[in-house]
Formats: C-alpha cells, structure tokens, sequence
C-alpha cells in the first residue's frame, strides 16, 4: 500500500488543482515542507515576514486584525484548498503581515517556497490565475464585512452572525465579539436581549438558536 509520503501529492492536487501543472521537481520540494500546528497556535503574526505560501490540507485558520485596545476582528477564514489573502498580498508586494492568524483547529499544511511562488506566478498561467480568482474572493469577502461594519447595526450583526452559525453554537460571548469586532459586554447585552424577547437560550459557553425566524426579521431591519 502507498505510505502518507506517497498518498501526499495526490492530496495536494486533489485540493488545489492548479498545481497540477507545476513540474513535478518543484512539487517534490514541496511536499517535503510539511508543518503540522495545534489548535490555537499562531501561524503568523502582525510585523513578521512571510516564508512562503501555505497550501492547506487540513484545519481551519482564523485571520483576524488587532487595534492598539486589545480589540480585534475576524477578517476571514482558510480552509483546505483556500488561500490566504494577506499571505498573497505580502509575497506579491514583499511586505510583512499585517495581521495575524489562529489555528481554529490543528492545522496540516505545505509551504510553497517564496522563490518557487514568484516562479509560478511569472511562468505559470493555471497557478496564476488560481492565485488572483481567490484573491478576488477574498477582496470580495472583505468588501462585504465592510459594508456590515461601517453601516449594518451591531444587534443585526449579531442575529445574522448566530443563524450562520446553526441552533446550537458553542463559543463563548467573547469569541463573537472577537468576529464582530466589538467588545464583550455589549454582546452579551445583545444576547441577553435576544433571550428576554424568546429569540435564544444562554448556558455557558453555548447558545441556543429557539426562533430563527425572528433572528432573521432582525437581522433584515432596514436591508
């Protein structure tokens, strides 16, 4: 039977498709950069420079960007066959990070090394185009969290962020306000809120979604 080093590059390929016109010596050198991190590592920080771009095979990662209060919010996620947009952006521009990013969950990952990435992107049309198609979505996704920012309210944030999230969310009022980027105690003000009105329970670190159609009237004032 194959061994996990054999069954790798069929792996990578399965989940980033566009590699499959990388000759196979460069993806070897690939293959043998493998980084393995638990959850709630920092893959990398604000400030430090970048090694190379991580192809994710399995975990979620959390980009998040932090103000001078402690304050913080969730720019975006990367899961397996995604690319992360602020490691895109510092390789392309040859600048640090300017954010950080969190395992979620330990995460499996290669690392395309920066001088094989520049090859591609100058000699490589399929990786190129791979590249900037997901940049794009992530310029769109950013755009969006935007626009909720600067002109959705905090309490249709909040209902739109728990009907995502499914009728039973675990995680704590601090990790939603991490995602909104707002703070703590007026979340739990919100959700305390939700629940008088019948719209949700609260236990520890769990809340119950009991009323998704009146989540969803909030989450839809004035839209």
């Amino acid at each position: 039977m194959p061994t996990a080093q054999e069954k790798l590059p069929h792996a990578l390929l399965a989940l980033y498709p566009a590699l499959r016109s990388v000759p196979s010596e460069q993806l070897a050198v690939v293959c043998q950069r493998m980084v393995r991190l638990p959850a709630g590592a920092q893959v990398f920080t604000e400030s430090q420079n970048c090694p190379g771009f991580p192809l994710l095979l399995a975990g979620t990662i959390r980009v998040v960007k932090s103000t001078a209060s402690g304050r913080e919010i969730v720019l975006y996620r990367v899961e397996p066959g995604g690319s992360c947009l602020i490691t895109s952006s510092c390789l392309l521009g040859h600048s640090p990070y300017s954010a950080r990013a969190i395992a979620e969950t330990a995460l499996s990952l290669l690392l395309l090394p920066t001088a094989i990435f520049e090859q591609l992107i100058a000699e490589n049309g399929l990786f190129r185009d791979f590249v900037f198609n997901l940049f794009a979505e992530r310029i769109s996704e950013l755009m969006q969290l935007v626009e909720e920012v600067a002109f959705h309210r905090l309490d249709q944030r909040l209902a739109k962020l728990l009907l995502a999230k499914g009728d039973v969310i675990h995680a704590s009022h601090q990790t939603l306000a991490d995602e909104l980027g707002s703070v703590r105690e007026i979340v739990s003000r919100l959700l305390k809120g939700f629940a008088v009105q019948g719209l949700v329970t609260l236990a520890r670190e769990q809340i119950g979604v009991t009323d998704r159609q009146g989540l969803q009237q909030i989450a839809e004032i004035n839209r």
